[in-house]
């Protein structure tokens, strides 16, 4: 990921790929997510509540998925880069023990405001988490 300096709109091309980031799923991650973001709903910390409900065990909440993609995306834009909009859709859960991979391409720019399209995904070992599009505005060269 590009930690030392910010992605400039002119010098991002469409169909670039972003480089994938490996989340490793931890039982204590998932839970204090959900806790963190004040999402007390049982399936999200209790795995015998999640297992009535019909969950295999406790499941990562759509706020945290919602940050980690943000997270990858700004890794790779830089911190000038502000994020406009995501727009994600989950698929197939976040449980613990697994790993979730992230994948990127930018889909389409906008050089009247320096907006980037960045399609997003998030895989892991039992289908695809999170699928959605990402907009972000790059500093031009010029900045």
């Amino acid at each position: 990921m590009n930690r030392n300096r910010d992605r400039v709109f002119e010098d991002v091309a469409v169909g670039e790929e972003l480089p994938a980031l490996s989340i490793p799923l931890t039982r204590t991650m998932i839970v204090a997510t959900a806790l963190a973001s004040r999402d007390y709903q049982d399936v999200h910390h209790d795995p015998s509540l999640a297992a009535e409900r019909g969950s295999k065990d406790v499941f990562m909440n759509i706020l945290t998925t919602n940050g980690l993609v943000d997270r990858y995306v700004t890794g790779w834009a830089g911190p000038a880069a502000v994020v406009t909009a995501i727009r994600i859709r989950l698929g197939a859960p976040n449980y613990p023990g697994d790993t979730m991979v992230l994948t990127g391409t930018v889909a389409a720019k906008h050089p009247q405001d320096r907006r980037v399209e960045i399609a997003v995904r998030g895989v892991n070992a039992i289908g695809s988490h999170v699928t959605g599009t990402v907009v972000v505005r790059l500093k031009g060269s010029g900045a």
